[in-house]
């Protein structure tokens, strides 16, 4: 299984550019009609300059009716009508990464507040997917920039419980070809396990003095488990295991009981592993699971270090969540 290193997400992000200016403009709150006109105004003065400065990287916005005042009406309307005048059938357009992949970062910068929600959702997101998986080349871009930015997790739109939405449509989609469609099955399959509010997936797991434990024998002292996946020949697993070795507030919350800590090694050098077990805290349980989760893809490994919050129960509380996630969670 490739894993994604922590911090190293491949895309850059312009967030700053007129686009977005313009969809600031679109979602702007319009408290009366002149306020109103004097923003489509600035929205128009937006437009003509990027005409005049880059003609050939326009996203095609969907005009929203002057009769929508509220914010949340012309958001609603924004996001459901927000592909309406984009050509999917135009392959160079489509991979023009200044139109195409600038606007599912837009639409998915939106979608990510969760003030559009049910049924508006849905018809946005059939809306998009009935027009994307008519065109093959279109299928096949998007399907793969979805991936990328919903279900990366050093992705700033990191999204699995989006993503699982738009998978459950595209697998249901009579345009995408079987082979692909369970490609799509098994994501979604790994998506849906572990998820916060249910019980995590339990594993057995090798002490350094070969005795066998699984996570649920695992003892908490307190009411909360991190559960950290990890492996040290891979450098984002270094930096973020050192930070949690250096945190003071970590340690002394392991040390009150509060919070236990078991690292798992996922991979199969045991000599590897055993030379860097003195690098990490005494009170940390530390085991390796002889690569058994990742053979049968028990918890999904796509990025390491992979970090679960759970409780007592072994509840899921966080799933594959930032450190500075967990230390927030952990702070409340």
């Amino acid at each position: 299984m490739n894993k994604i290193k922590k911090n190293t997400y491949p895309f850059k992000w312009s967030q700053l550019n007129l686009l977005g200016g313009c969809i600031l403009i679109l979602l702007g709150n319009f408290s009366c009609s002149y306020r109103a006109q004097e923003k489509e105004k600035s929205l128009e003065d937006r437009r003509v300059i990027q005409q005049q400065v880059e003609p050939q990287v326009l996203f095609p916005y969907p005009e929203i009716p002057a009769m929508l005042i509220r914010p949340d009406e012309r958001e609603t309307y924004l996001v459901v009508h927000y592909w309406d005048n984009f050509n999917f059938a135009d392959t160079l357009l489509i991979n023009n990464k200044n139109v195409t992949e600038q606007g599912v970062a837009d639409y998915l910068a939106i979608l990510g507040k969760g003030t559009v929600k049910g049924e508006d959702l849905k018809e946005s997101l059939e809306n998009f997917c009935n027009r994307l998986e008519q065109q093959a080349h279109a299928r096949k871009v998007l399907l793969q920039i979805m991936e990328n930015y919903l279900y990366n997790p050093n992705s700033p739109f990191y999204n699995e419980e989006l993503y699982a939405l738009f998978l459950e449509r595209m697998i249901n989609s009579k345009y995408v070809d079987a082979v692909r469609k369970s490609s799509l099955q098994f994501r979604l399959q790994l998506i849906k396990r572990n998820t916060p509010g249910h019980k995590a997936t339990d594993f057995v797991y090798y002490l350094p003095d070969g005795s066998k434990c699984t996570l649920y024998q695992t003892k908490i002292r307190g009411n909360r488990l991190l559960l950290v996946f990890y492996d040290p020949e891979c450098s984002s697993c270094h930096e973020v295991m050192q930070e949690m070795v250096r945190d003071n507030l970590l340690k002394q919350a392991v040390e009150t009981g509060y919070l236990t800590i078991l690292a798992i090694y996922t991979e199969g050098n045991l000599e590897v592993w055993k030379h860097t077990l003195d690098k990490l805290p005494e009170e940390w349980i530390v085991g390796c699971d002889r690569e058994v989760i990742k053979e049968h893809t028990l918890y999904d490994l796509k990025a390491m270090p992979s970090l679960y919050l759970l409780d007592a129960d072994k509840i899921v509380l966080l799933k594959d969540a930032s450190y500075n996630k967990i230390c927030r969670e952990l702070q409340d």
